[in-house]
């Protein structure tokens, strides 16, 4: 019997296995933030064990609450800043190199095919769009990661999702995600891995790949995962081509952690393309999702485009496409904050950054913070944010604000005539 990307990934980094279907993994990336990783950082002091396992496999970030906006986050960044330059970790990004870590640190080219990646945070699923296992853990599991290399995690079971035909036009990643996890729930893939397969995934950019892997816990999932072919290898190429005589060679390394043909899979949902349209969220869960042309009147106060889900350069173009001679609708507040300086730069280099000035919008620099609430973006009680990020749950953007997800092009349509809006008519 074949075996799954995961399944081949579990089978190479095993160290033991305590208990029956648990499993203990060597780790080949840790990440961090100054959000979770503080907590484990003062646990180990105190217990005596402030060292890590190897510091140029920890990858850091300043990136939730950039620049701090009180003497708490500021408290925070510092414990971070001190840790990594205590511990000589070279790959630390701190204010002004800093970008949203899942955009940030594949923009590095820090994961790679056959990966096993750790953080604390929930969307560390993002980089399974590279053929990696990449979860987010808990507090304990990131300190013992942080010290030992090694995390625990039950046996792989893995659900595929076949995708296949053309995306017709206003449809994007965004909305395959969304209306997935609308047809499974948010408990339809918990403690499984989404298998992203199928020729409409195969024609992907790995921006869109890793909006689709993003939202895999959206669902419940540990992780998502696309196979690695010759996108991937472009994407990673400035990085890897001291280690190939030829991106060929590396294809065919990479290739090695693809499902096999007769692998056994859990669950396989399929999925016509051609029969998907541009969706939103609505109420307080992430499966809450319809068609645009099913909100009626839906008024909306903010619009906020960005995060580790829609803010990279792809994304930022399809919406300046939209916008481009149009201002936001009265009323409305746009907010665009690129993922990262290098997203940033390009767009200020192709005219994109003009494009949302002229329409209204407000251009931060590259943060989570809107996205659960922190800073740069929240909404006041009884507020409504049409949305690029990955989260909808009450109060998430601000207490007693909604946020109905979309893709960015869904968003721009939606800045432009502030209510939830169909954005083929623009396209």
């Amino acid at each position: 019997m074949g075996k799954t990307t995961a399944e081949k990934i579990f089978a190479a980094h095993l160290v033991d296995e305590p208990f029956s279907g648990t499993k203990v993994l060597r780790l080949d990336v840790v990440l961090c933030h100054e959000i979770t990783t503080p907590i484990a950082i003062d646990d180990l002091i105190v217990r005596g064990k402030d060292r890590v396992f190897d510091a140029t496999k920890i990858k850091a970030v300043i990136d939730h609450v950039t620049p701090s906006k009180d003497s708490k986050t500021a408290t925070q960044a510092k414990i971070l800043r001190d840790w990594a330059r205590r511990q000589g970790i070279k790959d630390f990004f701190d204010v002004g190199a800093n970008g949203v870590c899942h955009a940030l640190f594949p923009e590095k080219g820090f994961i790679r095919p056959g990966n096993t990646v750790i953080m604390g945070d929930s969307h560390t699923c993002t980089h399974g769009a590279f053929g990696a296992f990449a979860a987010g853990v808990g507090t304990t599991d990131l300190e013992v990661g942080i010290l030992k290399g090694v995390c625990a995690f039950r046996e792989p079971r893995t659900i595929r999702v076949n995708v296949n035909g053309a995306l017709p036009k206003g449809v994007y990643a965004k909305d395959v995600v969304l209306t997935l996890i609308g047809q499974i729930g948010v408990n339809g893939a918990t403690d499984r891995v989404l298998e992203f397969r199928g020729s409409t995934i195969d024609a992907m950019t790995m921006e869109s790949r890793m909006t689709l892997c993003n939202m895999a816990i959206e669902a419940g999932g540990t992780s998502g995962i696309c196979m690695p072919d010759m996108t991937t290898v472009e994407y990673l190429w400035p990085f890897i081509q001291g280690e190939f005589t030829s991106k060929e060679a590396a294809l065919a390394d990479y290739q090695q952690w693809c499902s096999d043909a007769d692998a056994s899979y859990e669950q396989t949902i399929e999925i016509d393309a051609a029969s998907l349209v541009p969706v939103a969220t609505y109420n307080y869960k992430p499966d809450q999702v319809k068609p645009v042309t099913e909100f009626t009147d839906n008024k909306v106060d903010q619009i906020y485009l960005g995060s580790c889900t829609n803010g990279r350069l792809e994304d930022l173009r399809i919406a300046a496409q939209m916008l481009k001679g149009r201002k936001l609708a009265e009323n409305v507040r746009g907010i665009l904050s690129p993922a990262t300086p290098k997203i940033y730069r390009e767009a200020m280099k192709e005219g994109l950054i003009d494009i949302f000035l002229d329409a209204g919008f407000c251009v931060t620099n590259s943060t989570c913070g809107a996205c659960l609430g922190m800073s740069n973006g929240v909404l006041a009680d009884g507020e409504v944010c049409a949305s690029t990020t990955n989260r909808n749950f009450n109060g998430r953007m601000g207490k007693g604000g909604m946020v109905h997800l979309m893709s960015p092009a869904t968003a721009a349509a939606t800045a432009i005539e502030g209510k939830i809006a169909d954005p083929r008519k623009y396209l």
